[in-house]
Formats: structure tokens, sequence, C-alpha cells
């Protein structure tokens, strides 16, 4: 009987382990491989979770990881802290123009590097933890704009004939609530600081970063403030053509240096499992057996289905000058993600990547890092901010920097 159940209890698991393996899914032969090529030092990955603010953790991360490579400190900067103080100034420009531009969640790398230079910064710790204020584990900031954006507009479009500076007070009160009362002064490391004398300690030159784009409706090496509207504080930007805007990235690289990036993602070719490419849709739809029409109809995740198992073998568009500028003017280059260039790695083709990290947490099949190919970054780079001693030299005479 001992037997004859020890027998049943094998055949049982065999049967058991034979069902499992018919189960599990069958490994995607095209994803990629990769080899790191060059990794520079970044500090860890950060989840800006329901917020608008990937400029802000995206820059900051730059920053701390431009403090890594100049001191061989690692600091953990307080996003709150920026976003703060960029509202309230966001806010006083909206009201300015009476309403004639746009209060968002958004902004730019611009947005934090004035605040560094302004305002200062303090650590993480000063500040109360992102969304522990209104009882949530990480940002939040639904229920935080319905209460201020209308806030807001009602200041900007008021029939007042003259407006009080109340209104600060009663923004700055909803800033305070919801992301925490930017601190005067505070202990770091058994320190005091205030933040411009803690910004001071960090050891960088806030005066030696600049922005680089690539566009033909402004002149090569002139600089000009990119007209997107989260670029709501004008800043300038160099213009380079598209070759070396992507030499300046990958000298950085090269010389030790990261990238604050700024640009599109919205393209299918940007997976959610830590993959970007610049697809060529009538490539890739030849591939797949169906015609134009067909591929074009599909939604955005049965195209990155299909990208996801092309992986690495997924055909790629050419980018020009011509084209950055054609979808830039028809609104198919956007502005909507900020992430941190940091290093390039090659695929068992030898295919280029540059890697990102990002600030969704450690999502996708990468932990929180995309790896984004060169082609993609040539195609849907908005602008980026880096250090000028990370441009070639002879670029940067062409720049007058």
């Amino acid at each position: 009987m001992r037997r004859l159940i020890t027998f049943a209890l094998v055949a049982l698991i065999a049967v058991s382990a034979s069902a499992a393996k018919k189960k599990a899914p069958a490994k995607n032969q095209n994803k990629p491989v990769f080899t790191v090529i060059k990794e520079n030092p970044i500090t860890s990955i950060k989840d800006q979770n329901r917020s608008g603010t990937c400029w802000d953790y995206s820059t900051l991360s730059y920053f701390e990881a431009e403090i890594l490579k100049a001191t061989g400190k690692k600091y953990t900067l307080c996003e709150a802290f920026v976003a703060n103080k960029t509202y309230l100034e966001r806010a006083i420009q909206v009201v300015r123009y009476h309403g004639d531009c746009q209060f968002a969640q958004g902004g730019s790398a611009e947005d934090v590097l004035s605040t560094l230079k302004n305002h200062g910064i303090c650590p993480i710790d000063a500040m109360p933890f992102p969304g522990s204020l209104y009882g949530d584990s990480l940002n939040n900031f639904n229920e935080f704009f319905t209460v201020l954006s209308p806030y807001v507009n009602a200041v900007a479009k008021s029939d007042a004939k003259k407006l009080s500076n109340a209104w600060k007070k009663g923004m700055q009160g909803i800033l305070d609530a919801y992301l925490g009362k930017c601190p005067e002064k505070f202990t770091f490391e058994g320190k005091e600081y205030t933040p411009k004398s803690f910004m001071a300690s960090l050891g960088i030159n806030l005066d030696d970063y600049v922005s680089i784009t690539s566009y033909t409706h402004h002149p090569f090496y002139t600089a000009f403030a990119v007209e997107v509207q989260d670029n709501w504080r004008f800043p300038l930007s160099y213009n380079v053509p598209m070759d070396e805007m992507m030499q300046i990235i990958d000298n950085a690289i090269e010389q030790g240096y990261t990238i604050a990036w700024g640009g599109d993602v919205s393209e299918p070719g940007f997976t959610r499992k830590g993959l970007a490419y610049a697809v060529d849709d009538k490539k890739t739809q030849s591939l797949q057996g169906s015609d134009m029409a067909k591929w074009l109809k599909m939604t955005a995740t049965k195209k990155r289905d299909i990208i996801d198992s092309l992986g690495c073998t997924v055909p790629e568009i050419v980018p020009t000058q011509e084209m950055r500028q054609e979808r830039f003017d028809n609104w198919q280059l956007t502005d909507d993600h900020g992430m941190h260039i940091f290093g390039v790695a090659k695929d068992q083709n030898g295919k280029e990547y540059y890697m990102v990290q990002n600030s969704w947490g450690e999502t996708g099949d990468y932990k929180g890092i995309w790896y984004m190919t060169k082609t993609f970054i040539a195609a849907n780079t908005m602008d980026f901010l880096v250090n000028k001693n990370a441009i070639p030299a002879e670029i940067r005479k062409k720049l007058g920097l």
C-alpha cells in the first residue's frame, strides 16, 4: 500500500511538473542582451508616483550625479523643495499674464537649475516625506492640483482692478499643506545650514550648466528659448546640428558626465518594459504581414506588444534634421518626459543604446533603468542640460563657451 501511495505521489509530481513546463512562456529570442560600454555612477532610483514632476526628479538625479562625480559624495536632494518654489513662481507669471499662459504640473530642467541658483536646496529628510502630509506613501497630485489650479486661474482671470498680495499667501499655504514648508534652516550630518549654504557646500558650479537643442527654425550656433509650454521661464538653449547634438551626449558619457534629458516618450517604441526604439512603422508592419492601414489602426498597446516581440530586431528609422523639424512643427515631437542619461550599452547585434534612469520606481525589466537606442534619442530629443565642460572643444568654440 505504501509503495502504491509513493508511486502515485511520484506520478502526480511528474504530471504537475510536466504541466508547469508546458505552461512556461516561450523565451523571446529577440530580447536584447546588453553589454555595458560605459556606465557613470548615479544615485538611487526615485518614484514620482502620481505627479507630473519628472522634470524635478530627473534633474535632481542629474545634479546628484554631478555632485557624486565632483566630490565622491552621495546626496538625496529634495524634490518637494524645488516643486514648492517653482509652482509659486509659475503662478506669479500666470497672474502677470492674466491667465494667458499655462499653469501645470510639468516643467523643465531650468526650473531645478533656477531653484538651486536662487533658493538653494535641502536634503530630502529636511521636509516631509512625499505624500505623507495627506496620508499617502508617495506623491499623489490629484487632489493637490484639483485645489491649486482653480485657485491660480481664479486669481489670474479676476476682474479686479488691483490685486492684493494676499493671494500669494493663500497660494503658499496650499503648497505648504501638500508639499511641506521649505525650511529656513536645518541640520545635516551635525551641521546647521540654510538652503543656500547647503547648496554652496555641494561642490559644483551652477554656472557650468547649459541647455542644448537642435532645430532649423533658428540659426545654428545661436541660443533661443525652445517654444514649448513647460519652458515657461524662457531659458535659452544652444542650437547645434543633430549630429553635433549626439556628439555632445557621447562625449559627455565618455568623459564621465551625465545628461538631464527632456523629450518625447509618447511613441509606441517607448515600451513599459524598459526599452525605446525609433520604430520604422512601414518596415515593422510588413514584417507582421499586415498592410499599413491595419498597422495604423492598432492601439498603442498592441503596437508595443509587437515591438516587444521583435525586440532588438525591430526596424528603426534613420533620423534626419529635416525629420526632427517636421515632427516638432506638426506636434509629433513633444516635450512630455524628463529622464537622466548616464551610460552606453550594446545588444547582441552590436546596436548601441543609452542607459537612462527613469523616475517611475523600480519598474520594467531593468528595475527603473531604460535602454533607449541612440536612434531614438536623436529622433526624440527636445533639449537637454549638460555641463559645458563635457562639450567637445570644437563645438564649445562654435558656441562661444
